[in-house]
């Protein structure tokens, strides 16, 4: 993991702890949303949300809990997917899944309680910075409308809808762009929105995170062919076993690693609006293109 992702990581971490330290609530919930959160990961959504906002100068102690929040969205999502009726995924992140841990209907539970506390923290937060309350409104509505119904639930749904179909490059885009490159543009919109930003800036951060965002899967589909199961900390094949189709299917893994290329040069190139604030976004991304898990 790059220095990029590390130096934010102790500080997400260390809150996420101190969110999640749940009193007078159902102790096997408690016990599964923490295990769910801390089983590991990059923590690349919360340190997407916190470098945007300092692309602004913004203030991270404001954006941290946005940042964690979605965290807990991101987390939830998973959980819900490993379950059987999806994926059907025993191994995250190199431990067991959590409906493995503690049974399918508790995994449900605490998806649902993550999706919840997500909102619960953030609204508390905003109450916290009343006098900059409507850019905290409009960043927690980015952040829903990302995982809702016009972002990650949609990707989800025809993923799920296309398992065995054959698709085009733009029905192809239209599934990942919402999977995955939903909540991606809404981590660094959510930080980006604190600071109250020129439009140019927002529509610059908007290309930065579709093609990220649509990087990210590629590169996924492409290691859940040719990764290493040791660093993935996942079951591979899964995509072929499901007959799901990604751009592997469509094109190969080499072609599919020069469209990715593609993207994050797009992605690059959206961010010299930001001049050298941006530098490190940019480092991001060529990360995202070459991660082995």
């Amino acid at each position: 993991m790059p220095d990029i992702l590390n130096q934010y990581t102790d500080i997400i971490n260390r809150r996420l702890g101190e969110l999640l330290d749940i009193s007078n609530t159902n102790a096997v919930i408690k016990d599964a949303m923490n295990y769910s959160v801390n089983a590991g990961g990059k923590r690349l959504r919360p340190t997407l949300n916190i470098m945007a906002n300092a692309l602004l100068s913004g203030n991270m102690k404001e954006t941290l809990d946005i940042a964690c929040a979605i965290e807990m969205i991101h987390t939830y999502s998973l959980v819900h997917d490993d379950l059987p009726a999806m994926d059907d995924d025993d191994l995250r992140r190199g431990k067991p899944t959590s409906h493995v841990m503690f049974g399918e209907a508790f995994a449900v539970l605490c998806g649902d309680a993550l999706l919840n506390f997500a909102y619960e923290v953030m609204l508390k937060n905003a109450l916290r910075y009343a006098s900059n309350m409507d850019s905290h409104i409009k960043a927690m509505l980015e952040v829903a409308t990302g995982a809702g119904v016009y972002g990650m639930i949609t990707g989800q749904c025809g993923d799920l809808e296309n398992e065995g179909q054959i698709l085009t490059e733009v029905e192809l885009k239209y599934v990942h762009e919402h999977k995955t490159g939903a909540m991606i543009k809404s981590a660094l919109l959510s930080g980006l929105l604190l600071c109250n930003p020129r439009q140019e800036y927002i529509d610059a951060l908007t290309v930065y995170g579709n093609n990220i965002g649509l990087t990210f899967q590629i590169v996924d589909d492409v290691l859940d062919i040719v990764g290493d199961q040791e660093k993935m900390g996942k079951t591979l094949g899964k995509d072929n076993k499901s007959k799901k189709f990604t751009f592997p299917t469509l094109y190969g893994v080499e072609k599919s690693m020069k469209i990715a290329e593609e993207k994050t040069d797009e992605a690059v190139t959206a961010l010299k609006v930001f001049g050298t604030r941006g530098e490190e976004l940019a480092e991001l991304a060529r990360f995202i293109l070459k991660r082995e898990k």
